[in-house]
């Protein structure tokens, strides 16, 4: 009797694409929830580049 290897990493390679998937989506609703994604996503790269101004110069 033979077995057969394949059903089970189908069905592994279903599991493990289903749990990437939701992972991905978990975490991009918990950035969109925390703001992360809004319309000041960008502050903080502005203010880090004001930080490294030639001068140390400030607001």
């Amino acid at each position: 009797m033979q077995q057969d290897y394949v059903y089970p990493s189908i069905y592994f390679s279903y599991f493990f694409f289903a749990l990437m998937a939701a992972g991905a989506l978990y975490f991009f609703l918990k950035t969109w929830r925390s703001g992360y994604l809004g319309e000041n996503s960008e502050e903080p790269k502005y203010r880090m580049l004001e930080d490294d101004a030639p001068g140390g110069q400030q607001k």
